[in-house]
């Protein structure tokens, strides 16, 4: 459970997620998860969906997801890229958007684009399971599964990986057809489950 003070100012967090407040709220419904009309017409043509609410007041607000464990990044000016079903709240001053994800979004399930959230403030990110953060570097390139990958920041780029190989199709392989490749400077977020991803079992 993710509990924010607030004095006056307003925090964005996904829509439902509050569980229990004290002091004076306000909850107001944003379109096009916060990004206004501009955002919403860019999430329905990318399928990237997320809705969000913004919360303002004064007291302590509570927020949670399914029990799910709950990280905080800290971002200064860079941007976090992150699934929208894995993000839970950020700072109200952080800006959200989407972007091209390709081959990773597709192998994920979870489409070909992604959200982004930048600017300077703390997000929360959502994880089944405590989330592992490794770092990348040039000499450390890192590849993950699509469906244990949650988040990433730092300038890093991604290549869309097989391995399938004739062992795997007569059974023998290690039953992981797909990986994410990232490679540069950077974080990455992953989590001790997988989802349900279309590189599953060969």
């Amino acid at each position: 459970m993710l509990a924010v003070d607030l004095t006056g100012d307003a925090v964005k967090a996904k829509n439902g997620s509050m569980v229990a407040y004290d002091g004076q709220m306000a909850f107001k419904k944003m379109t096009g998860g916060g990004e206004g009309l501009r955002g919403m017409v860019t999430r329905r043509l990318t399928g990237e969906q997320m809705t969000v609410m913004e919360v303002q007041g004064h007291g302590t607000c509570f927020f949670a997801d399914r029990a799910s464990e709950i990280n905080l990044v800290n971002l200064r000016g860079e941007k976090l890229y992150v699934e929208s079903s894995n993000l839970l709240c950020t700072d109200a001053g952080l800006r959200t958007g989407t972007t091209f994800t390709g081959l990773r979004g597709a192998s994920t399930g979870n489409g070909l684009f992604t959200t982004t959230v930048e600017g300077s403030g703390q997000a929360a990110i959502i994880s089944d399971g405590p989330a592992v953060v490794l770092r990348v570097s040039a000499q450390y390139p890192l590849s993950v599964d699509p469906g244990a990958y949650i988040a990433h920041t730092g300038n890093l780029q991604q290549s869309f990986q097989s391995g399938v190989t004739f062992r795997t199709l007569i059974g023998e392989g290690s039953g992981e057809a797909f990986q994410i490749r990232f490679e540069g400077e950077g974080l990455v977020y992953v989590q001790p489950s997988e989802r349900n991803t279309i590189g599953g079992d060969v």
